[in-house]
């Protein structure tokens, strides 16, 4: 719930502190006197100036993401995210009592996110999405999790120095802004798609294979304000699906913006009834360069 969270968000606009208003969490006010209406979900839009650039996954590719995610075919990546997180924070040496902060950028329905917060006892979850639909599922998710409808490339809605772990998973990174909100010890924990990721489906279904050293790129781009934590670790492991679940796979992935509809039913109508897929995928924990200080 974002009363959950409320000491962690900030406004979009000039970083003020926000809180609930007076009409019982129907909005929150910033130190500056911005308020922001809070759905009756219970997600609040927190958005600049200028607003939301783009809208995100639309309802049918949320509705694919839930559908595909609940039969469980990713579980190694949410273990391993999790896992990570955990450890970041043991490293930390933040304690359960301390209600760490976990901020999961391009959050989808919450899936990881209510994963990670059942991992880690006594945690709060801010989601943020750019999507609606998203953060309608969002908001539901778990009882810690307060959702934020947000550009992940704008300034993000949270005080500086008040994150203990960032997850980012198959979603945009924004390094600057991530330096800006963890704490001292903090990290980001990334999930990267390796290429190689769903190889027996590129060719059939059309779809580009993942760019080879995307991990290295994505270090790189980083640098000045986040710097590598130890090895990255490989996740990788087969799945067996039916033609369904590639369908929703491929209904929550950029690759439904790209093909036709029409022409994908029909691709995926002339696969096996069930087949073997591999899912390959790295982890990679980031921390504040030391010379931002």
């Amino acid at each position: 719930m974002l009363s959950d969270v409320i000491d962690l968000l900030a406004d979009p606009v000039d970083g003020t502190p926000l809180h609930a208003g007076d009409d019982g969490w129907r909005t929150v006010v910033s130190g500056s006197g911005h308020s922001y209406d809070v759905a009756r979900q219970g997600y609040v839009t927190l958005a600049g100036g200028s607003g939301l650039r783009y809208s995100g996954d639309d309802a049918s590719m949320i509705e694919a993401r839930e559908t595909f995610l609940s039969g469980g075919h990713f579980a190694p990546f949410v273990e391993a995210v999790s896992h990570n997180v955990a450890d970041v924070l043991d490293d930390a040496g933040v304690g359960d009592d301390a209600a760490p902060a976990i901020v999961e950028i391009g959050a989808g329905t919450g899936y990881y996110l209510s994963h990670t917060l059942d991992t880690v006892r006594g945690a709060r979850g801010v989601g943020i999405d750019v999507s609606v639909p998203a953060a309608k599922r969002l908001a539901s998710c778990h009882p810690r999790v307060g959702a934020v409808v947000a550009d992940a490339w704008s300034r993000l809605p949270l005080r500086d120095s008040c994150v203990d772990a960032v997850t980012v998973i198959f979603a945009p990174r924004n390094a600057a802004e991530f330096a800006r909100i963890l704490t001292e010890k903090g990290q980001v924990v990334v999930l990267t798609a390796d290429a190689g990721h769903l190889a027996e489906l590129r060719e059939p279904l059309g779809i580009i294979d993942v760019e080879k050293g995307k991990v290295e790129r994505m270090v790189a781009q980083a640098s000045g304000h986040l710097v590598p934590v130890g090895e990255p670790e490989n996740v990788e492991f087969t799945m067996m699906l039916d033609q369904a679940s590639i369908a929703a796979q491929i209904g929550m992935s950029p690759s439904a913006r790209h093909i036709h509809p029409q022409v994908l039913s029909e691709r995926i109508a002339d696969l096996p009834e069930q087949m073997e897929v591999t899912a390959r995928a790295v982890v990679t924990r980031l921390g504040r360069d030391p010379r931002l200080g």
